[in-house]
């Protein structure tokens, strides 16, 4: 803030000097400063700080271990169809109705009801508190793709329910649509590539655990403020709601309203007890896993071409996303991470991760930090973006308040071994 000030006070300065010698009379009067070159001023001062405690740094190595993702992921499978299909003619079940009560769908051939079985999601199928809904490894599941608005396919976890979907490196269970051919025992289709997104809704988990959110139960985007079981946070920060393992959730993101999606895999106050590992999120519509507050740590996370942001944070997200690859093609931003909309100020950590760029898609892997957003980023490549910084300003007096780039200043939001092109603060404050 001092720098901030002594630069309007040099361009201020500069207004009233005048340039005279012993025997001349004034000649010319330098102008004053303009409101734009002042809050570019305002901007580059903030920049100047940022550039002080942020910088690239060529040692980062990305996700730690890629190997996690190798033979259970769609993109790692995209090309290798043959020998693994199984010759008998899978089942359907449609499941039409909510989940009040603990069940299983098996449909690898681990049980012998539901071997061989599609299960097809005809609404959005919500798992009650008290339920578990358990789904065995290799098991698919598809949404209707002919369903979308607020009667789009999904499968929720409401507050209290619990999911055990816990798949393997060998037979991943597999979340996509009906549109999709693949069948037990197969790994990839071969009617959907990933350009097909919006064909059905997605995964949404909702927990007890604390959020930074404007009410004391808000309601995950989507759902009908008349269905309670759309509630999530609370204060729990250990809560439980299962087990997510080597799951694939593919050509997701349904349309809920008019310039609306749903995420991949949305996650609203989920605990610590919850374990989340290798998951996949491929051509989705909308962000590819967004974070609603919650202290849940996820790990092996794999992200490829979705329409929105790879990776997305907000409500003081308190959790770890360690080991993560996000693959932009389509995507708006590599990363985009808030901070908090209520009293609670929490921090989030990202570690060894890496941003990649499709090829033949140019497009860039930026990572967007702004609304007084706090944590650290540790080992993470930008393989060809920035990291936009957000400041914030009062537009009349140009006096600084928190934002990201303060946060950055003020050693909040920590940047330690990041490559990226440049960390560059920007500003809206000025907009009209």
């Amino acid at each position: 803030m001092k720098k901030l000030l002594a630069l309007i006070f040099v361009f201020t300065t500069m207004g009233l000097m005048v340039s005279c010698d012993d025997d001349d009379p004034i000649d010319d009067v330098i102008p004053e400063p303009t409101e734009e070159e002042l809050q570019e001023a305002a901007v580059e001062a903030v920049q100047t700080a940022v550039d002080a405690v942020a910088s690239s740094d060529d040692t980062a190595t990305g996700a730690s271990d890629e190997t996690e993702f190798a033979d259970w992921t769609l993109i790692d499978n995209k090309d290798q169809t043959a020998g693994r299909v199984k010759a008998v003619a899978p089942v359907e079940k449609t499941i039409d109705f909510d989940i009040s009560e603990d069940t299983t769908w098996d449909g690898n051939g681990v049980g012998d009801d539901d071997a061989d079985t599609v299960f097809v999601l005809d609404k959005r199928v919500i798992v009650k508190s008290g339920a578990t809904l358990t789904i065995t490894a290799g098991t698919i599941i598809k949404g209707n793709s002919e369903l979308s608005g607020a009667n789009a396919a999904v499968l929720m976890v409401a507050r209290g329910g619990k999911l055990m979907a816990e798949g393997t490196a060998e037979a991943p269970i597999i979340m996509t649509s009906t549109d999709d051919d693949i069948v037990p025992g197969a790994l990839a289709g071969t009617s959907l590539d990933q350009d097909d997104n919006g064909k059905w809704g997605g995964l949404v988990i909702l927990g007890k655990a604390p959020v930074s959110a404007k009410t004391e139960d808000p309601q995950i985007e989507g759902v009908d403020a008349a269905i309670t079981e759309g509630q999530y946070g609370g204060d729990d920060a250990a809560d439980n709601s299962g087990s997510i393992k080597f799951v694939s959730i593919r050509h997701g993101g349904a349309e809920i309203a008019e310039g609306s999606e749903i995420n991949g895999l949305t996650l609203g106050g989920v605990g610590t007890g919850t374990t989340i590992e290798n998951i996949e999120i491929y051509a989705n519509k909308d962000d590819g896993v967004e974070f609603f507050g919650g202290t849940v740590n996820v790990t092996n996370v794999v992200v490829y071409n979705v329409g929105d942001d790879g990776i997305d944070i907000d409500q003081s997200y308190a959790g770890e996303v360690k080991n993560f690859a996000v693959y932009v093609g389509a995507s708006d931003e590599g990363l985009e991470i808030d901070g908090r909309e209520g009293a609670l100020d929490k921090s989030f950590k990202l570690t060894d991760g890496v941003i990649y760029s499709i090829a033949g898609t140019d497009k860039s892997t930026d990572a967007d930090i702004k609304s007084k957003a706090k944590g650290t980023l540790t080992n993470v490549v930008f393989t060809d973006g920035k990291v936009k910084l957000s400041a914030s300003f009062d537009a009349e007096s140009l006096e600084e308040s928190e934002d990201a780039a303060s946060n950055a200043v003020a050693g909040s939001l920590v940047f330690t071994k990041v490559s990226a092109d440049s960390f560059e603060v920007y500003t809206n404050s000025f907009d009209e």
